[in-house]
């Protein structure tokens, strides 16, 4: 009661005499016994809310050039600036033609990983990641030997690959291990060590707060072991990736930053161009029917997943800072295109 008079006394003194201060403010006056005081100072300084991205920030897109990274700049430029990191990037100006937004940057992280590294970040990627908020990362390589597996993705790699099984005595694994070491586009160089030496530079070259970093990995990485992923695995790619999904993980712990692992299924749809996956050999898309999106905590949904309806999710959990230090999996299911409020509130269900 006399702490309640005291105030009181305080405010009024203040109050009677305000013609004397001239054009006086009342002052926000907070005391330590505020309830809500404590609880709005905690959540205006909450780490959590200097997490959130916002309209204008900037997201690095690593793989900006392959169809799906192609299709997620587009439509992260809807609400962010994109810093899109590519190989070469004559060959997606025309497709990001009239988007201001999107600046791209030339970086071959294979030749980064070969370079001796002290563990600052390379030259070619310090330009795209200094004022990258956060990053997307899309890279990723085919599951069996293809073209895709040569340095400039258009070599045939047929005889690499039978004299690494010859002089590995056609032991597969010992194979991959060459062909590892040779340099080429295995899953290991591209989906477990590229992936590190970008979360490892991003670190290093950020002058701006780091808020979220984003994997695109894909279903059966936690299901090795049960059919029909040991056949997908057969040349390591969900070892590497599951190697990439743990880096992220430990790196954002350690960082603090937010983080999300997306898994889709078998990829289809549009753009059909630069890479050799078995849904753009056949440019196989979704029949009308297979529209809708399910969305499911972990790695337990089975199916095929749109490149767009990838692009379209990695946009809203950045928009509506849903799904965060998580990993789900998305795949396209029968019916309908779903609206945009519909998406929404399954990816928000995620976080229950």
């Amino acid at each position: 009661m006399l702490r309640l008079l005291f105030t009181g006394q305080i405010i009024a003194l203040i109050a009677c005499n305000a013609n004397a201060f001239g054009a006086f403010k009342m002052p926000d006056i907070r005391m330590p016994w505020d309830s809500n005081n404590s609880d709005n100072t905690k959540q205006a300084e909450s780490p959590s809310n200097n997490r959130v991205l916002k309209p204008g920030d900037t997201i690095a897109v690593i793989g900006a050039s392959g169809n799906v990274g192609k299709l997620v700049s587009l439509r992260l430029s809807d609400t962010y600036n994109v810093n899109g990191i590519v190989r070469d990037a004559s060959s997606v100006k025309t497709f990001f033609e009239g988007r201001d937004q999107i600046k791209l940057f030339e970086a071959d992280l294979l030749d980064e990983l070969e370079k001796e590294s002290s563990g600052a970040c390379p030259e070619s990627l310090e330009s795209a990641l200094s004022n990258a908020n956060a990053i997307v990362i899309c890279t990723g390589t085919t599951a069996f030997p293809t073209k895709a597996w040569s340095r400039n993705e258009e070599k045939e790699i047929t005889t690499d690959v039978i004299s690494a099984l010859f002089d590995s005595k056609f032991d597969v694994k010992d194979a991959i291990v060459k062909l590892d070491n040779m340099g080429l586009n295995t899953p290991k160089n591209v989906d477990a060590l590229a992936n590190q030496l970008i979360l490892s530079a991003w670190n290093s070259a950020s002058r701006v707060p780091k808020k979220r970093a984003i994997l695109l990995s894909s279903i059966g990485v936690q299901r090795r072991d049960k059919m029909p992923f040991p056949i997908l695995n057969a040349c390591g790619v969900l070892d590497a990736k599951a190697v990439a999904e743990q880096s992220l993980i430990e790196e954002s712990e350690k960082n603090g930053y937010n983080y999300s692992i997306i898994r889709p299924g078998q990829l289809f749809g549009g753009p059909y161009d630069n890479n050799y996956y078995l849904g753009t050999l056949f440019q196989l898309d979704k029949d009308a029917k297979t529209q809708d999106v399910d969305v499911g905590r972990g790695d337990e949904l089975l199916g095929d997943t749109l490149r767009s309806t990838l692009a379209e999710v990695t946009a809203q959990i950045c928009e509506s800072n849903c799904a965060l230090n998580m990993d789900f999996a998305v795949v396209n299911v029968k019916g309908d295109v779903p609206s945009v409020e519909g998406v929404q509130t399954k990816l928000k269900n995620l976080d229950e």
